[in-house]
């Protein structure tokens, strides 16, 4: 009797632990959100937050890294604890309590003192998602601890009807984990190095695209040059009519999506001058490439150390271009379906903001971050001559 009392007490101090453990994984949750959306700009310190006095003198991306580390090596067992027998609630109990008091609202500390003028916005806004991603698919893997006073089901272990069961949650968790352990090995600087090379590569599919699409030409008008007498296309129209008649409604469809995906050709008398439009926009388009492989190797993979106590410039004109860095790959999407639909005036709105953006960022770091010139400031003022005269 006594032993049941003493597993229902038990079970009853895991219940209370894992509310307050889902409670505190919420709270947090919402806040890394906020700051990764860039919607918060006072924040409650978490319970194990540095005071001001000493936040400087820790490095985020180090804290992250430790927590991340111990919230996967606890995860581990957390998993195990709850598939494997006997069911162990006072060991689920104190692996519980070791995160709570430790590891979680480490982790969450770490994007606080993440400040943006030490960091840049862009790593805050990173590594807040990082942290966020582990706080969330942990909060799942505690939702599920049994509270039967059993071990997991082979369905809630291995998953079904949906379900990814708690090994895979487990799998998820120390993806996430691995995600924010890798930000030390980059450092904030390799951080902004592979966004700014994601946001390259992506411009370079795009002008891949764009110079696939340049080469293609009206199928129509390839139609019209086969030639055939006026009696013949009229038969072909007649035997088209009742071709198209005979298909069924699931073609018919079919054929209506197949032909609102695929963009128009440019004609052969192009009234609009599309044509001459694309070949500016390919040229320039080139030229953005080129601005980012520069800005790569001369800036970023040269940036002063980060996070940095000092005040300097570099920060804020990294916070500056950033958004336009990001910005562009998008814009020059909008060019591409703008030339898709034929669209000349689009077509012209959007090559004005996309040069302007891409000749603004190139302005912004003009200048090295010590002194006045170097090697890319030559090459940035034969840029901005470029992208304004392309020909």
């Amino acid at each position: 009797m006594a032993t049941n009392n003493s597993a229902g007490e038990a079970l009853g101090s895991l219940k209370t632990l894992m509310k307050s453990t889902t409670d505190l994984l919420s709270q947090l949750e919402g806040l890394l959100h906020s700051i990764a959306v860039n919607k918060v700009s006072e924040v409650t310190p978490s319970p194990s937050c540095p005071s001001t006095l000493s936040r400087e003198s820790v490095d985020p991306v180090s804290l992250a890294h430790d927590s991340a580390t111990l919230i996967k090596a606890h995860t581990t067992k957390l998993s195990l604890l709850i598939i494997n027998k006997p069911f162990t609630p006072s060991a689920i109990i104190k692996v519980l309590r070791e995160l709570v008091a430790g590891p979680i609202p480490a982790l969450a500390s770490a994007v606080q003192i993440c400040d943006a003028d030490r960091c840049t916005i862009v790593a805050r806004q990173d590594l807040a998602w990082r942290c966020y991603r582990v706080l969330k698919e942990l909060k799942g893997l505690v939702d599920i601890i049994p509270l039967d006073g059993k071990v997991l089901p082979n369905a809630q272990k291995n998953g079904s009807r949906g379900d990814k069961g708690s090994m895979a949650a487990t799998g998820v968790i120390w993806a996430a984990c691995e995600d924010v352990i890798l930000l030390k090995k980059l450092g904030i600087g390799g951080l902004l190095v592979k966004k700014a090379e994601e946001y390259r590569d992506t411009l370079k599919d795009i002008l891949e695209e764009l110079k696939e699409y340049s080469e293609e030409v009206d199928e129509d008008d390839e139609d019209d040059e086969d030639g055939g007498s006026d009696a013949d296309r009229v038969q072909d129209s007649l035997v088209g009519n009742v071709t198209d008649q005979m298909q069924n409604t699931h073609i018919s469809t079919q054929a209506m999506l197949d032909d609102l995906m695929n963009p128009r050709h440019i004609p052969r008398d192009d009234p609009d001058k599309i044509r001459e439009r694309l070949d500016s926009c390919l040229k320039r388009l080139r030229l953005t490439t080129l601005l980012y492989a520069a800005i790569i190797k001369r800036r970023l993979k040269v940036l002063p150390p980060l996070p940095t106590t000092v005040q300097v410039p570099v920060i804020q004109r990294l916070d500056e271009v950033f958004p336009l860095l990001k910005r562009l790959p998008h814009r020059f999407g909008e060019i591409a379906c703008a030339f898709y639909e034929l669209d000349r005036d689009a077509i012209d709105r959007a090559m004005d903001s996309c040069f302007f953006d891409a000749f603004a960022a190139s302005e912004m770091l003009m200048k090295p971050w010590e002194g006045q010139r170097d090697e890319f400031t030559d090459w940035a003022e034969k840029f901005q001559v470029g992208i304004k005269k392309p020909d």
